[in-house]
């Protein structure tokens, strides 16, 4: 027992499970809204399965993708994949794993669920490749994390709907945005293994602007969202709230000081995410 328990935790650590919280609370969100609150154990349950395999699936190929610098990047060689303790085959076995549970939510949920999961997998799988070739790899993941809200949507309705693409315009500029601020602790590892992140080719400086820029789009799709939906004011608290996080986010990294980036991509992503679901939450409870 001691031992499935240590490799559970193996596995959960090399896909990084704790940072699901970035992108599932919003697909809880725009689960809600869709559905005009509650949509019942079925559909609920089935996003959920999806947005976990989804992860996992993720993050289990970007592991096996870059473990040839995993293993030589000093922030990474400790990684589970990296130093042994999860093999190389059983990473691939709990990839398949979570492949076919994606499909299998996805099939349960509603035709074009289906029909867009070959597309949803093109991009969990190919955002791992793009640093080899783009500095624009950054957003590319953040759309990658943008698909969960659109795709819970369409789990409700099976159909598209302008608050669905607000908000998957919102968790891909705000995931894009502080992977660039997480991307700076590999800037020289990047710069040595000819990797194509954007503070390798661009440096400090013009990262944290750039990062600056997407984070205020990413209020703006907030407000669209909130406008589109007809949110009431307590989602605009949220959204005020949120902003606030996001200038805390800046104002607590500096060029010369990146000691705190840990706690921006975390911590605050951490809070913004959970809180702004809540803040929806509430307030489609004091409409009804």
């Amino acid at each position: 027992m001691g031992g499935g328990w240590a490799k559970l935790a193996a596995v959960l650590g090399m896909i990084k499970f704790s940072h699901t919280v970035f992108a599932l609370p919003f697909a809880l969100l725009s689960m809600a809204w869709a559905a005009g609150g509650w949509p019942g154990w079925r559909v609920s349950g089935l996003v959920l399965l999806a947005m976990v395999g989804a992860r996992s699936a993720a993050m289990t190929f970007n592991r096996i993708a870059d473990l040839k610098f995993d293993r030589k990047n000093p922030r990474t060689m400790r990684w589970p994949l990296s130093t042994g303790e999860v093999s190389l085959s059983f990473a691939w076995a709990f990839l398949l794993a979570s492949v076919a549970l994606l499909l299998l939510a996805a099939a349960l949920l509603n035709p074009l669920c289906l029909a867009l999961s070959p597309a949803a997998l093109a991009f969990l799988f190919g955002y791992s490749l793009t640093k080899r070739f783009t500095w624009l790899c950054h957003l590319v993941l953040g759309f990658t994390d943008g698909i969960a809200p659109l795709g819970a949507w369409i789990a409700v309705t099976g159909t598209f709907a302008p608050p669905a693409w607000w908000l998957c315009g919102a968790v891909t500029f705000w995931v894009a945005g502080f992977d660039l601020l997480y991307s700076l602790q590999d800037a020289a590892f990047d710069q040595a293994e000819g990797l194509r992140s954007f503070p390798a080719r661009f440096g400090v400086v013009q990262t944290l602007r750039a990062s600056g820029l997407l984070h205020l789009l990413t209020v703006a799709c907030y407000a669209g969202a909130a406008r589109s939906f007809g949110a009431g004011w307590l989602f605009w608290l949220g959204v005020g709230l949120s902003a606030a996080l996001l200038a805390a986010e800046h104002l607590i990294i500096r060029p010369e000081d990146l000691s705190r980036i840990n706690a921006a991509f975390f911590t605050l992503n951490g809070y913004l995410s959970v809180g702004l679901m809540l803040a929806g939450f509430a307030d489609l409870c004091m409409r009804r």
